[in-house]
């Protein structure tokens, strides 16, 4: 079953084109990625699919409602003055989640000894974690990740995926951006790459390495991508 679609959509601010005739789908319980360098896009797209933002041509479909979506952006939408549990039990009274999953969801992200810290007083990669938490609190239906591991160190980005894997276990799908190759490849079933507002190749990684003959490492999506557009990733 489809969870995601996009048909050739469109998006301008002012005279800046920004998406142009972009298609793509995700399939329930998917981990689903999209790559490619600032400015390409990435964050519009998602933006369109939680509806934060109208396009201008084409259509999409997002197959659950408002309160079955989970969302981690660049801002994080956190409250810097409450605790990090205080924030997480303001989000299960929005969400209707049970109040005992507040602690099993911080002890999840590293942040268990953290819990009555006020969010102003953490690290980047801290509250990186805690928006997390907040997103995935509800066990979302899909899951929209914006650079989910861009703050973190290696130790905690493997926990973090194991998160992702464990929600995708129960059902939910994945949307994540990252510039992490290794993340890309690890994590998705499938990739779409994007270059200032279009997308110039997607599939399975290894098959899209494949196709390009950028099969240098275990794959290399990096190599695929400055092939085809003569430029990298970051």
């Amino acid at each position: 079953m489809i969870s995601v679609s996009m048909k050739n959509v469109g998006k301008s601010f002012g005279a800046n084109k920004v998406l142009k005739d972009v298609s793509l789908e995700t399939h329930e319980g998917e981990i689903f990625g999209m790559l490619g360098p600032s400015g390409a896009g990435k964050t519009t797209i998602i933006n369109i699919l939680t509806k934060q933002l109208a396009i201008d041509s084409g259509s999409i479909h997002v197959a659950a409602e408002s309160r079955e979506i989970g969302l981690l952006l660049e801002h994080d939408g956190l409250y810097p003055r409450l605790s990090c549990i205080d924030n997480l039990i303001v989000f299960e009274d929005i969400y209707g989640s049970p109040r005992a999953k507040t602690k099993e969801m911080l002890e999840r992200v590293g942040l268990k000894d953290a819990a009555n810290t006020p969010v102003h007083q953490l690290s980047k990669g801290m509250r990186q974690r805690l928006g997390l938490a907040r997103a995935v609190l509800h066990e979302p239906k899909i899951l929209f990740l914006d650079e989910p591991t861009s703050a973190l160190d290696p130790v905690t980005a493997r926990g973090i995926h194991r998160l992702i894997y464990d929600l995708r276990a129960k059902g939910s799908t994945v949307f994540l951006t990252t510039h992490n190759m290794e993340e890309a490849t690890t994590l998705c079933e499938r990739v779409v790459l994007l270059h200032k507002g279009t997308i110039i190749e997607q599939g399975e990684p290894k098959e899209i390495c494949e196709r390009h003959n950028a099969v240098k490492t275990v794959m290399d999506l990096e190599a695929v991508f400055v092939k085809l557009t003569g430029e990298g990733l970051l």
